[in-house]
């Protein structure tokens, strides 16, 4: 029997991360070792199938964001963060009415 990959999802803590902020994400991200671009992605935004070379971390501070990998869909709030593995094929886009802002995270080298 094979185990099947689960999303790898984080939820914000303020009582550890403090207050949500884009300034507070970065940090956090940061001291997990990740080196961080920020964008807004306005409603309707769709990234349809593909994978990536390095592994990363994706965390949103506004909006919400369907992700769709491992054959499984979550609804990203403000404050998670994903972990999206290296070459695993996954898709997602912005729902609703609000833009998001959105964290494109990979280690540093």
């Amino acid at each position: 029997m094979t185990d099947k990959p689960i999303i790898n999802l984080i939820k914000w803590d303020e009582n550890t991360d403090g207050k949500l902020c884009d300034a507070n994400m970065a940090k956090k991200l940061q001291i997990m070792g990740y080196h961080s671009i920020k964008y807004t992605f306005p409603p309707g935004t769709d990234f349809p199938d593909h994978a990536h070379n390095v592994t990363k971390m994706d965390a949103i501070t506004s909006g919400q964001f369907f992700i769709s990998m491992h054959g499984q869909n979550r609804v990203l709030q403000p404050g998670d963060i994903v972990e999206v593995p290296r070459q695993v094929v996954h898709n997602a886009h912005v729902i609703g009415s609000d833009s998001v802002t959105f964290f494109d995270s990979t280690k540093y080298m």
